[in-house]
């Protein structure tokens, strides 16, 4: 399918100029398919219906027309009822006519009423499709139409429908248009009459009818008359956009009218008789179910469902309730079936004036589908009912009218009409009327899915979205009037409660009107309306009713909780319209038009107006509720606090003003639990009545904090004494008061922080807040009851509730003041008789301490501070009881035994002192010393080892470690004691250090270093004394005093490897540099040796080394001081080796030392391998790497020839070593390694001049690393220093091997880069794409030429690539052949940077192995294969082009034949030459001469059929002499002569051409014509299209014989065959293998040569006949003597014919040009042969004769290449080329 040009195809079908044929309509099928698709109820009357009023009319009328039952008479009663009771029963209807009195038909109307799919053109119209008539044919066989003074009928003839027209006279016609419909059945039940009185009801809704009127034979059924109200034109709101988002359509204009349709029906409407057994009568009748609306008497399925259920019980009353009712309503009409009924209902309906403006292109696609062009203007209409359902009035039931008029008024859903009611809903309680809308067929529902269609019906949906958004407004507005007229009429200006009231059903009807719900049965429709009506405002908007009328909606507001407690300003959503309109304002709510009321709202109305206390109260409920709730942030809260502004208080007339609270001031709210609500509270507190009830974390919320004790003092106190508060609320002077207040604090107390503590204490202590019995007091001149001391003291009263605990905070006191008793006790006599008659005797200090003790808890800081700062304490030792000298209790120490031998001062205390005791505790509180602190015991030591006191030292320091733990000296830092106090170990024993200067580690010693006395150790870390030294001092003298033996290096580097975690950074650097290593001195002797003399000296760790080293041991300092000094030296710098840094600079400078040490060139190599390795980083040490270009440190060689190498020759010697016996070393030279500099030496990149002038050159090693190091430093190539002098013989013009050989080139060389890295790569494939040629030459030889010295060499060569001055870089190849190894050598070189031999054998590989070998190696050769498939397909483009130019030169030869025949005379009595075959030679053929023993030979070979003359001809031209001994020639006459059989003496069978050879006789023909030229041009060109590939990959032929009728001694005998495919040649060709060959893949290795060779001759041959080279195929056989054969087109060539007969001969060097022709020629000749059965299968005459035409047809483009391979040129390769797997 994919390759089929469809359009050229169509193009030929319609230019074939056959017949062309109309296509045939079956018009009944047809009717029926398309009233298949109108399968809607009341079709017929819908499109009759339709009819009148696109014909203007204004009444319609329908009349069914009745036949009587056959079976049941008519009642003999006249009674009406019982008369329409039997017709209704039993009658059938028998025919149907609709008249309207609209305009009578005209011609056009005429003639489109006979024409199928021809609808109204008016695009005003309803009819589009013009199928809407042929509905009649539901019913109708032969439908009939009148109107005016004409009328058509309608007939069949089989199944074609035909008209008749009939001119009626005047006076005789009607002005009426009547549709006359016989029904077809006899048996057609009177229609549901409910349901049709109801369709009619809903089609006068929209349309231009004013009357219809249903008759029953002669009874007028139902008369529907409609009433209109003169429009009202409607403004169009200026926020709405009247146009459509695809701007296709707009709104011009809108009106809106009231309609009333008034009903007169029979009762027998509604009349439900019982079901009747009538075969006549269908579901579809009077009686049947709930067809058109009706309700079925039987009961349902889900009634019947329902009583096996449980849970219906409700619902079961109520269905059963509706029954009762139902069934007694129709027992009431059955009474007075033929009584009349009355109803009217009163609609709105808004139209809207559509102007459309659709581009050219769009109204062609809507002309195109619909027949019409779209309307320019149209209408669009939206039908609407009022709250009391349609404003139904009447004389009868509500029920009643409810039925009539059930499917008219919108109560569930609208319907989309157009021109009537369809199935679609539109979502809303609102019916839409388009006209312009398109419609499906049916007219059942709108085409939502035709492209064009589509888009119109889109437009108008929304157009019907604006529509409503208009109608909307308009019944808003409607609303906002009626209210504005009741306010003024109430004159008031605000919109109040009952107002909104009394408009609340008005507006839920209207919400309810416009709430849009899913629509079917596409549910696009109520999208696309719903969308345009709230998308068509420009702003985003829309009116709605709210407490305070109709309102835009961003001014109402949605209230989700009651906040007319504080704010009633705020338009809301009444309460019911949400509830009852829920639909409409979640819309609303949903996109964005009426938010919820704001913090935002709220805040406008506080800052309206003052709160009231009852207002306040509710607000801070409110306020306080959502802080606490985190529905408004705290930010926001206090937005709304800094504008609410309360009033509160009594009215004026009361006497008291109103105080004004503002709550962006207030800060705390009052907890009644804490300070009493009747205590004065400052003006930054909310009163408590107005938080009562509100949660106290709901008031935190608020950002109010809870009014505490300190803010509430702080107001007390500063507001006492100004006037700002009552008398007896004066807390310094009201006893009363200030009692109230300090036990509302102190019963605080506990719950107060200590800040706020510290607050209430400063405020208070120093005002007389304290009621006393000497008066208000300030705290600290108050006294608690309980001291009685004196009797003047004032003692705190009335506070009885106040606890002692604040009292004593506030400063009240428990005891006597010190000073007082100090100084009454140090007073005169009096004071002293006094207190000792109050206390009973004179107090010592200890009685003190006694004394305070008992009230320590009671006594003031200040008493406390007095106490310990007082000299009143005596020592022991020092001065006796009564003595004047006294101390600070801080001076002393506890009196106790331990103390006492350290020499210190003690406190006096009379008896046992017990420090647990309650005055030991105090005494310590004081400031009593419970023992010496460090540095008193150092001061103890220091002065006692002055003093010469050994013993009191040892004591302390005995103390000192005993007590440690226990009286926390481990606090201490010991190491900070600067004076000395440490006994020494040794010679210091009797001198003093600090712990910082004496160390515990012995071997600190031999760094001079003082140690603690031995018996101390144990405790070095209590007295503060470190095991070693710091270490940089310990470096410092390592430094200054180095080791000068090796046992001094070994112990003092064995201390430093102790401490190796210790040695930092920079320590490590500094010993690092320092010569503090102890080496042997040596010298070098005469010898070379090495000796070592007395004395050392000393070297840097960084430039020695550790251990022993055979390989730098005599050029580097290495040392061993055993594994841990040695450790020690490793830290600070020593290695085991030296770096390849310090290695290339002891080369680089002592070359010649290093050689002479090493004594060995291989380890000198070796060194030099190792900096090769390295030489990226050496290279970043600049100064390096430039002595490293010049000194003379590289080691190189030069070869000196032996002896015998001497005496022969360069020459033989260069050939010789070009040879295989590398391995023979037995004249090889003497290899002398010097010292030289990098530019001394040569790189030897070209190893055969390297084999040329080896003698001349100073190489380096020829190892990759040392080279790319040499050559970095500065080595010249040999290839730079040769000079190549190509000398080329004579060109030969070969263009097809050489570019074959480029070809292949180009295609390996990039295999062979793909594994090289780009930094060796001199040149990439794209660049030897660009500049390589190649051409083939006679010889060449190459001449080298060693720069510097007069020697060069002369080589011949079968290869070489070198630079052309003219040509670029060429390879040259010679024409005998080339060396493959020879071209890889000369494009490495021209590849790689530095050409290396194996690169060469690896490219040979890549060229002489097949790609699939490749691949099977790992290669990724799918790239060349894709691009060898690619030019396959190219050159058999170029082979079907050659083959059409053929063509093309045959059909000119045709036309020059014509001409010449038409042109040449015609003898009237010659007879005509006859001959064996077509297209023999006859006598007068250009080509015959016609000699006597020509024609004699010629009946020879009539008589024995074998065409011997033309061959022995052609033989002679190609050099084939009859006589030719050669083997080669012998055999091809003889496959001529026995027509393709082989004279193999093994074997001689003739090949097998075709599998399925004929076996028809040769019917000898009468006498023929000579055969037109361009005839057998043609043929041959045939034949060789006809050639294909065989594309499996097996073929068996089993052996067949067939007896050839021209010759009774002759068959045509083709031998079995049994071949697999194996492979394919260079060249693209398949090569396949007889499966009795044992072992196929070694034959296929050995012989690949010979197959490639054999391929390319062939490759040679196609091109003359244009074959492609997928049409031959190479085959090898083990017997038999078939050359080749040709299966269906293939042609199979046998590789043993060639490889007996030409290969040896053609790998000859003598003459391979000539030798290539016999080749060439006779596989020529065998192609021709096999060319000639795709025309003949077997061995006959003809197929002789077409073997002849196909040799003298392209015999001049063999010769030409014959001619070419004789003068020199050698086509094909000798080089093995890879055979692909």
């Amino acid at each position: 399918m994919a390759g089929i040009d469809f359009n050229a195809l169509r193009a030929r079908t319609m230019g074939s100029g056959n017949d062309e044929e109309a296509v045939t309509v079956n018009t009944r099928a047809l009717i029926d398919k398309v009233l298949a698709r109108y399968s809607g109820e009341w079709t017929v009357l819908r499109e009759l219906i339709q009819n009148g009023v696109d014909a203007n009319a204004k009444k319609i009328a329908i009349r069914f027309e009745t036949s009587p039952s056959p079976s049941v008479p008519v009642p003999t009663s006249t009674d009406t009822s019982s008369l329409l009771k039997h017709v209704i029963r039993h009658h059938t209807l028998c025919r149907l006519v609709v008249a309207n009195d609209g305009n009578v038909f005209e011609a056009s109307d005429w003639s489109r009423l006979k024409r199928i799919a021809e609808g109204n053109p008016d695009e005003t119209k309803i009819g589009a499709f013009g199928v809407g008539f042929y509905s009649v044919f539901a019913d109708c066989e032969e439908p009939f139409v009148s109107s005016g003074n004409e009328a058509m009928a309608f007939y069949w003839k089989k199944n074609s429908l035909f008209t008749r027209r009939l001119q009626v006279p005047d006076g005789q016609g009607s002005r009426d248009t009547s549709f006359v419909l016989d029904y077809r059945s006899k048996t057609a039940p009177i229609p549901h009459l409910l349901g049709l009185c109801q369709f009619l009801a809903t089609s006068l809704t929209f349309v231009g009818l004013q009357k219809i009127e249903l008759w029953l034979d002669e009874w007028n059924l139902l008369t529907l008359t409609k009433t209109l109200a003169p429009s009202v034109s409607v403004a169009l709101p200026r926020d709405i956009e009247t146009r459509t988002t695809e701007g296709l359509m707009a709104i011009g204009s809108v009106e809106r009218e009231s309609a009333q349709i008034h009903a007169k029906w029979l009762n027998v409407v509604r009349w439900k008789p019982a079901p009747v057994s009538t075969s006549g009568l269908s579901g579809s009748g009077f009686g049947g179910g709930e067809i058109g609306g009706g309700m079925s008497s039987a009961p349902s399925l889900r009634s019947f469902f329902s009583k096996l259920t449980g849970g219906g019980s409700v619902v079961n009353s109520a269905a059963e309730r509706a029954a009762r009712f139902e069934s007694e309503a129709q027992k009431a009409i059955a009474e007075d079936i033929a009584g009349v009924s009355t109803a009217t209902v009163s609609l709105s309906i808004t139209t809207a004036n559509v102007h459309s403006s659709v581009t050219a292109s769009f109204a062609r696609e809507i002309e195109r589908a619909t027949k019409k062009p779209p309307p320019k203007t149209t209408k669009l209409a939206i039908l609407t009912s009022s709250p009391e359902e349609g404003s139904i009035s009447g004389q009868t039931s509500t029920q009643d009218r409810v039925d009539i008029f059930s499917t008219m008024l919108p109560s569930k859903s609208g319907k989309v009409f157009i021109g009537f009611p369809t199935h679609q809903t539109t979502g809303l309680l609102a019916h839409i009327s388009a006209h312009s809308v398109i419609p499906t067929v049916e007219r059942e529902s709108i085409d939502l899915n035709a492209r064009w269609v589509s888009t119109w019906n889109f437009e108008i949906l929304r157009i019907a979205g604006i529509v409503c958004r208009i109608a909307w407004s308009g019944e808003m507005n409607e609303i906002r009037e009626v209210m504005q007229r009741a306010g003024q009429a109430l004159g008031r200006g605000r919109v109040r409660k009952e107002q909104v009231d009394s408009m609340m059903s008005n507006a839920v009807h209207v919400c309810k009107q416009f709430t849009f719900q899913d629509s079917t049965p596409s549910g696009q429709v109520s999208q696309l309306v719903e969308g345009a009506f709230w998308m068509c405002n420009k702003q985003a908007t829309i009116e709605v009713f709210s407490t305070r009328g109709v309102l835009p909606s961003h001014e109402v507001r949605i209230a989700t909780e009651d906040l007319s407690g504080f704010v009633d300003g705020i338009p809301v959503i009444p309460e019911a319209l949400m509830k009852e309109a829920k639909g409409f304002v979640d819309k609303v709510r949903d996109l964005g038009l009426v938010s919820e009321i704001t913090v935002t709202d709220v805040k406008k109305e506080l800052e309206a107006k003052a709160l009231d206390g009852r207002q306040l109260g509710e607000f801070l409920k409110w306020v306080a509720k959502k802080a606490k709730s985190g529905d408004i942030d705290p930010a926001t809260i206090r937005s709304l606090l800094s504008v609410a502004v309360a009033s509160v208080g009594q009215q004026e007339k009361s006497g008291e003003q109103l105080q004004l609270l503002l709550l962006g001031g207030m800060k705390y709210f009052v907890n009644p639990a804490r300070i009493s609500p009747d205590m004065p509270i400052p003006q930054d507190t909310m009163p408590f009545v107005y938080t009562k009830g509100i949660p106290i974390p709901e008031l935190r919320a608020l950002g109010w904090e809870e009014l505490t004790v300190l803010p509430w003092l702080r107001f007390l106190v500063e507001s006492s004494g100004r006037g700002i508060l009552a008398a007896d609320n004066n807390i310094t002077a009201s006893p009363k008061f200030a009692g109230q207040v300090l036990a509302a604090i102190s019963k605080q107390w506990d719950q107060i922080n200590s800040p706020s503590r510290a607050d209430v204490i400063r405020l208070l202590e120093n005002r007389t807040v304290i009621p006393t019995r000497q008066g208000m007091m300030k705290p600290a001149e108050a006294y608690f009851p309980s001291v009685r001391l004196f009797a003047d003291l004032p003692v705190v009263t009335d506070l009885h509730s106040v606890r002692d605990v604040f009292l004593l905070a506030l400063g009240v006191r428990k005891t006597v003041e010190l000073g007082i008793v100090f100084e009454r006790l140090m007073s005169d006599s009096h004071s002293q008789r006094e207190v000792e008659t109050s206390l009973g005797a004179k107090w010592s200090h200890v009685d003190l301490i006694c004394y305070l003790a008992s009230v320590r808890d009671d006594i003031p800081a200040a008493d406390i501070k007095r106490l310990k700062d007082t000299p009143i304490f005596g020592t022991e030792g020092v001065g006796q009881p009564g003595s004047d000298k006294r101390y600070k209790i801080s001076d002393l120490f506890a009196p106790i035994d331990s103390l006492r031998r350290l020499e210190l001062p003690l406190l006096q205390w009379n008896g046992m002192f017990r420090p647990s005791s309650k005055e030991g505790k105090f005494l310590s509180f004081l400031g009593l010393k419970p023992f010496p602190s460090v540095p008193e015991l150092v001061q103890i030591i220091s002065k006692a080892a002055a003093r010469g006191n050994m013993t009191l030292v040892d004591q302390t320091l005995a103390y000192w470690i005993r007590m440690h733990h226990e009286n926390g000296y481990s606090s201490y830092d010991g190491a900070s004691i600067e004076t000395p106090f440490l006994p020494l170990q040794g010679e210091k024993s009797q001198k003093l250090s600090t712990p910082a200067n004496c160390f515990t580690n012995d071997q600190a010693t031999l760094l001079g270093f003082d140690i603690l006395r031995k018996d101390l150790h144990p405790h070095s870390f209590i007295l503060g004394v470190k095991p070693n030294p710091p270490m940089p001092e310990c470096t410092s003298r390592l430094i200054s005093k180095p080791p000068t033996t090796v046992k001094e290096a070994k112990e003092l580097f064995g201390y430093f490897a102790t401490r190796l975690a210790e040695i930092e950074a920079q320590s490590t650097e500094r010993l690092g540099g320092a010569k503090i290593v102890p080496v042997p001195s040596k010298v070098t002797q005469s010898n070379g040796y090495i000796k070592e003399k007395q004395g050392v000296h000393h070297v840097s760790p960084k430039t020695c080394f550790l251990g022993d080293s055979s390989t730098y041991g005599s050029i580097f300092d290495f040392v061993d001081f055993g594994s841990e000094a040695n450790s020690f030296l490793l830290k600070v710098g020593s290695k085991h080796e030296p770096t390849k840094s310090e290695i290339a600079y002891m080369l680089v400078r002592e070359p010649a030392r290093l050689l002479s040490t090493f004594q060995s060139a291989e380890k000198y190599l070796g060194l030099l391998r190792s900096l090769a390795d390295s030489f990226q980083s050496l290279k970043k040490d600049k100064t390096l790497y430039r002595e490293m270009r010049r000194a003379p440190f590289l080691l190189a060689s030069k070869e000196i020839p032996s002896k015998s190498s001497k005496s022969i020759g360069r020459d033989q010697r260069a050939s010789e070593r070009f040879g295989d016996d590398f391995d023979d070393e037995d004249d090889s030279g003497i290899k002398e390694w010097r010292l030289a500099s990098a530019n001394e030496i040569i790189i030897v990149d070209d190893f055969a001049s390297f084999n040329l002038f080896r003698e001349q050159l100073l190489t380096a090693p020829q190892e990759e690393a040392l080279e790319t190091w040499y050559i970095e430093l500065g080595a010249s190539l040999l290839s730079s220093i040769v000079q190549e002098e190509p000398r080329v013989g004579s060109f030969i013009d070969d263009p097809i091997e050489s570019k074959k050989l480029l070809k292949l080139v180009f295609e390996r060389s990039r295999l062979f880069l793909h594994s090289i890295e780009n930094r060796f790569v001199r040149n990439n494939v794209r660049w030897l794409e660009r500049n390589l040629n190649a051409q083939t030459v006679h010889s060449l030889s190459v001449r080298r030429t060693l720069r510097g010295h007069n020697v060069s060499h002369t080589e011949k060569r079968t290869a070489i690539v070198a630079q052309d001055p003219k040509r670029g870089w060429t390879l040259w190849i010679t024409a005998s052949g080339y060396d493959m190894f020879q071209v890889s050598q000369g494009l490495v070189n021209l590849l790689i940077l530095r050409p290396q031999f194996n690169l060469s054998l690896t490219l040979m590989s890549l060229l002489t192995t097949d790609l699939y070998t490749l691949r099977a190696r790992g290669y990724n050769v799918d790239r060349i294969l894709r691009a060898k498939a690619e030019e396959q397909r190219i050159a058999e483009l170029n082979r079907q082009r050659q083959i059409e130019e053929q063509s093309k030169q045959i059909q000119e030869q045709e036309e020059r034949w014509k001409k010449e025949k038409e042109g040449r005379s015609r003898p009237s009595k010659e007879k005509q030459v006859q001959v064996a075959m077509p297209g023999a030679f006859g006598p007068d053929s250009p080509e015959h001469v016609a000699t006597q023993s020509d024609i004699q030979q010629a009946d020879m070979e009539h008589e024995t059929r074998k065409p011997k003359g033309i061959f022995s001809s052609f033989t002679k031209r190609l050099g084939l002499a009859p006589d030719d001994a050669r083997p080669s020639t012998r055999h091809l006459q003889s496959f001529l002569n026995s027509n393709g059989e082989s004279n193999n003496p093994q074997k001689d069978l003739p090949p097998p051409y075709s599998a399925q050879d004929t076996n028809q006789q040769q019917q000898q023909r009468p006498s023929e014509t000579v055969t037109s030229p361009h005839q057998l041009q043609q043929n041959l060109l045939s034949a060789i299209q006809a050639s294909r590939s065989y594309n499996s990959s097996e073929l068996f032929s089993p052996p067949q014989t067939n007896t050839v009728k021209e010759t009774a001694t002759y068959c045509d005998t083709n031998p079995s065959q049994d071949l697999t495919i194996m492979a394919e040649s260079a060249q693209g060709i398949k090569i396949f293998l007889s499966n009795s060959v044992p072992d196929k893949s070694g034959f296929l290795n050995s012989h690949s040569a010979g197959f490639n060779t054999f391929g390319a001759l062939l490759q040679e041959i196609g091109p003359i006949f244009a074959v492609g080279m997928g049409c031959l195929h190479m085959y090898y056989d083990q017997t038999g003597g078939t050359i080749a054969f040709n299966v269906n087109g293939s042609i199979f060539c046998n590789y043993r014919f060639f490889m007996q007969l030409h290969l040896s001969s053609m790998q000859q060097e003598s003459q391979p040009g000539e030798k290539r022709a016999d080749a060439l020629v006779y596989w020529w000749v065998v192609l021709c042969h096999e060319l000639a059965h795709n025309l003949v299968p077997g061995h006959s005459s003809d197929h002789s004769f077409y073997t002849e035409q196909f040799v003298m047809t392209y015999f001049n483009k063999i010769m030409t290449r014959v001619a070419r391979l004789s003068n020199g040129h050698q086509g094909g390769n000798h080089n093995p080329l890879p055979l692909q797997f």
